[in-house]
């Protein structure tokens, strides 16, 4: 076995170089992986840009990875050498936090962070806390469940854990990286499901996506045609615009929720008097534990939901990752190590 591996690595704000580090060892209660696939996320821009607060470089970013088990750290039990597992953003929690002592890991306030505080899955190797990865099932290969580990946790638990009931008028917002799973999902959970895009060249897409109907932002304003069939009782904001987002809370319901999930550089500008004549409500939504992963990627087998997928070897990591800040992805950008290739 090689003493080294390839990794893709931030060595200064917005520039990434493939470097050869030796392989580490995984201490008290990690694993090493052997990383076959890690999906390209807007999350990343954190890392590559170095904004993420108490970062330091060089760090390897990454957080919708997949790969195999090859060696445990003493006293870790419940894991075993060979077995394909995930990692998502949020990687590992103190357990004594508020949030975590109350149940809410996810917003544990000293996380440990794919790609931030440890290095994540732009590379042939990664030390993961056996407390924060998933088992993958068989039937998803590992190119495909890697943007389920976040794209995919973030659309599935925004909409599972939203209070809705089967047959609800749920709008998605953006067909993107997020919103082509989200209106998958929505589909699936039993909701009468809308997309709402820019342009008509979308809606064939969008329907076969599952979409009952289309709104095209572009020649109507959807607050109203979603007041026309009713009203949204949730409407999941995916495109990253707080400018489109703000005036989506004309579309709810009575009780209706905006979920913001894509994160927006501009401010969402609010008009009060929907919110509280009505009650309605804006909140947002972050990916979710370990378990809820495999909880999503269970759904997503048995629903057949995928992400639609571009590949790249690791050592295109620069120009994948620029496809994806571009937008021209589509639609989710996947990084393959040779491991992911036999």
């Amino acid at each position: 076995m090689a003493n080294t591996y390839k990794a893709v690595e931030v060595y200064e704000p917005g520039k990434l170089r493939v470097v050869e580090r030796p392989i580490p060892q995984p201490a008290a209660g990690q694993v090493r992986i052997r990383v076959e696939a890690c999906g390209i996320c807007h999350t990343d821009a954190a890392t590559v840009m170095g904004v993420y607060p108490g970062l330091t470089l060089p760090r390897v970013p990454g957080h919708e990875v997949v790969g195999r088990i090859d060696a445990l750290g003493s006293g870790e039990g419940r894991w075993k050498i060979g077995q394909r597992v995930g990692v998502g953003l949020i990687a590992g929690e103190d357990g004594l936090c508020v949030p975590c002592r109350r149940g809410d890991m996810v917003n544990c306030q000293n996380p440990v962070v794919s790609g931030v505080n440890s290095d994540g899955g732009y590379a042939e190797v990664m030390i993961a806390e056996a407390r924060g990865i998933a088992s993958i099932p068989d039937e998803l290969s590992s190119v495909d469940a890697a943007p389920l580990m976040c794209a995919g946790i973030t659309t599935y638990n925004a909409l599972h854990n939203a209070g809705l009931s089967g047959g609800d008028l749920v709008a998605v917002q953006g067909i993107g990286g997020l919103g082509h799973l989200g209106v998958q999902y929505a589909r699936h959970m039993g909701f009468h499901t809308v997309a709402i895009g820019r342009g008509r060249d979308k809606e064939k897409l969008a329907k076969d996506l599952g979409a009952h109907a289309y709104i095209d932002v572009g020649v109507e304003d959807a607050g109203s045609a979603l007041q026309r069939m009713g009203g949204a009782r949730a409407i999941l904001a995916t495109a990253p615009s707080g400018n489109a987002m703000g005036p989506l809370i004309a579309g709810l319901a009575t009780r209706g929720k905006l979920i913001v999930i894509g994160v927006p550089n501009d401010p969402l500008q609010l008009n009060a008097f929907p919110l509280v004549f009505g009650g309605r409500m804006v909140y947002g939504s972050l990916t979710g534990t370990p378990i809820e992963i495999e909880d999503a990627l269970h759904f997503s087998v048995l629903e057949s939901i995928c992400a639609v997928i571009e590949t790249f070897p690791l050592e295109k990591a620069q120009d994948a990752y620029a496809r994806m800040m571009e937008g021209k992805a589509r639609f989710r950008a996947v990084l393959v190590t040779n491991a992911g290739k036999g």
